[in-house]
């Protein structure tokens, strides 16, 4: 996997001042998790993402989910939420790292998040968020004008053209 997972624990831990702690799994010699005799996989999110808020914060965006056993599916991306937030944003470049799954479907659905983000001209967020026992940690940089706190929900969907998600086993 291509990121350093040092960089996404200390852009969540900044982002929230440590209010929130959201397990952020590191497996430093990249072999897989293995948990009461069971492989885990640990996967990956590359992602877009553009919205707005004032009070209520809305946002769409799609991206790619990398699993370290060859599974891989392209989502798109949902954020619905509010607080106290104001800004129009676009990430480009983002990155999320998932808590380690038996399997890339674990990944998909909604999940509860609180995030912080603060920009003019260039904007910077990152965010925590949990769905049962899978957790996702997003960081990514961007453009726009944004300042808040916010709370809500965002949903990772695998695309319709995808029927069977891929894999390196097949």
């Amino acid at each position: 996997m291509r990121r350093s997972k040092p960089l996404m624990t200390l852009a969540l831990a900044v982002a929230l001042g440590g209010l929130l702690t959201v397990p952020v799994f590191a497996n430093k010699n990249k072999d897989r998790v293995v948990k009461d005799k069971l492989v885990l996989t640990e996967c990956e999110l590359d992602f877009s993402l553009k919205g707005w808020s004032f009070f209520y914060k809305t946002g769409r965006g799609e991206g790619t989910v990398r699993c370290d056993n060859g599974q891989t599916a392209r989502v798109a991306l949902r954020t619905r939420g509010g607080g106290l937030t104001l800004g129009k944003f676009s990430i480009d470049d983002g990155f999320g790292n998932f808590s380690p799954v038996e399997d890339i479907s674990q990944v998909f659905g909604a999940y509860g998040t609180a995030s912080a983000h603060a920009g003019a001209a260039r904007s910077a967020a990152a965010t925590a968020m949990t769905k049962g026992s899978v957790s996702l940690a997003l960081a990514g940089t961007g453009r726009g004008f944004d300042l808040g706190l916010d709370f809500g929900r965002f949903t990772v969907r695998r695309l319709a053209d995808q029927s069977e998600v891929s894999s390196a086993t097949e």
